[in-house]
């Protein structure tokens, strides 16, 4: 017989769980599950919000999640990632409570396969080439004819016997002036830079080499500094920058003048050799040893035609002086004349002037008689137009309105101006402007009469 004793406990009832608690606890889980850590994949379904914050896929061959990079670590990245771009991204695994997303939170983001100091030099490239200091137009020719070089690199290094053997070689009569520094190592950017800057304010070469020989990017880093792309782009004279090996670029490279691909190349591109500066001058001394006799070749030709086509001073004046009684001679003739044709021309015309000149006498007095009867008859009529105008004047005088109103009578006007002729247009009440002989008068109408009594 089973008793109550034997029967199991009740069961508590299970705690039940909001969606955002459950999801809350997910999140917790798998933030202490997962630390920061690194992780590559592939950039797709790129977007950059107005606030700031960036939201991609990382994806790689077999699978994807969905990355979050928050504008307070975005704005330190260095650089924006574009679709399809290999990168590393060290973030937090976590999920997104409103939707129930898994995804990763990004503190960190670089490009895949390089290194910490490579993705230095990057974001110092793109930083210089935003500034302009890589632009063409900043790029200063190399000097025609180079009579100084200066180096700056390492006394102890390989390169400046490389350099200094092929100045030997190309160009001995170089004057060759060394700015020592020390090409890596601790301040050794620093340094470079100083001598940089000393020989521009020296201004004693014509052409500067930033050298030194191959080695790892951690070797060539002091030439990935800024202060030495800063340095070379504000120097006084040409630069020519010969860094490491040909597969080997620093930010020196792009800030100088022009890059060699090696120390010896930088020599080579420094100054033309002797051999081919003494080929060329004796090939201009040739031309012009040409020019020369071609030049006098043509002035005795010259000077034989001037000599054959000179005469002697007395023959050549008594040759002018016929040739001046000539002109002399034709002179006269050509003024004679046209002086005689026109003298005789002119008397023709005088003798027929004085047999067609009229009589002008009976003419004027004619003219004087008819002047006075004009004028008499002009006086004649301008009185009676006076008498007619005074007849008339009068006869104004009478019709003058103002003089009936000064005579008593006055002119009666309603209030649009119109002149009142009959009782009709007068209403009681109205206001009427009578106007006088001496000013004008507002009153009022109590009656009106048609008729008068």
């Amino acid at each position: 017989m089973q008793t109550d004793f034997d029967q199991d406990p009740p069961l508590a009832p299970a705690p039940v769980l909001t969606v955002t608690a459950l999801n809350a606890q997910v999140a917790r889980l798998l933030e202490r599950s997962f630390p920061l850590t690194w992780i590559s994949g592939e950039i797709s379904n790129f977007t950059r919000a107005s606030s700031g914050h960036w939201y991609f896929t990382l994806k790689d061959d077999a699978a994807q999640v969905r990355a979050v990079m928050f504008r307070g670590r975005a704005q330190y990245a260095g650089f924006i990632p574009r679709e399809g771009d290999k990168v590393e991204v060290r973030a937090l695994v976590t999920l997104y409570g409103a939707r129930g997303d898994y995804q990763i939170n990004v503190e960190a983001i670089r490009r895949a396969g390089v290194g910490a100091l490579y993705e230095a030099f990057l974001r110092l490239k793109e930083k210089l080439g935003a500034q302009g200091l890589f632009d063409q137009e900043r790029k200063r020719p190399l000097p025609m004819f180079t009579r100084s070089v200066g180096i700056v690199t390492s006394p102890q290094a390989a390169a400046l016997r490389d350099i200094l053997a092929a100045l030997k070689r190309r160009a001995p009569h170089l004057r060759i002036v060394l700015y020592p520094a020390p090409v890596q190592g601790q301040g050794a950017a620093e340094r470079i830079a100083g001598a940089i800057q000393t020989a521009s304010r020296r201004a004693e070469v014509d052409v500067l080499l930033v050298c030194r020989g191959g080695g790892s990017i951690e070797d060539l880093w002091s030439f990935n500094e800024e202060v030495v792309a800063h340095a070379i782009a504000n120097c006084g004279m040409p630069v020519i920058s010969g860094v490491g090996h040909e597969t080997d670029f620093t930010i020196a490279d792009f800030a100088a003048d022009l890059r060699a691909a090696t120390p010896t190349a930088a020599a080579e591109l420094a100054a033309t050799p002797r051999a081919d500066w003494l080929a060329s001058l004796s090939a201009d001394a040739g031309d012009l040893r040409r020019a020369m006799r071609h030049t006098l070749n043509e002035a005795h030709q010259g000077l034989d035609n001037w000599q054959r086509r000179l005469l002697s001073p007395s023959a050549r004046i008594g040759h002018q002086r016929l040739e001046l009684v000539a002109l002399s001679t034709a002179m006269t003739h050509a003024l004679r004349a046209p002086l005689q044709r026109q003298a005789y021309v002119l008397a023709q015309l005088r003798a027929r002037w004085a047999s067609h000149r009229p009589d002008v006498r009976a003419l004027r007095a004619d003219i004087a008689a008819q002047q006075r009867r004009t004028s008499s008859s002009l006086a004649s009529q301008m009185q009676q137009k006076r008498d007619a105008l005074g007849a008339l004047a009068s006869q104004l005088a009478l019709l003058n309105p103002q003089r009936t109103l000064e005579r008593g009578y006055a002119i009666v006007h309603d209030a649009k101006g119109k002149v009142v002729r009959s009782p009709l247009q007068i209403k009681p009440n109205q206001m009427l402007t009578v106007r006088l002989a001496e000013g004008s008068a507002e009153v009022g109408v109590s009656s009106v009469q048609t008729q008068l009594e």
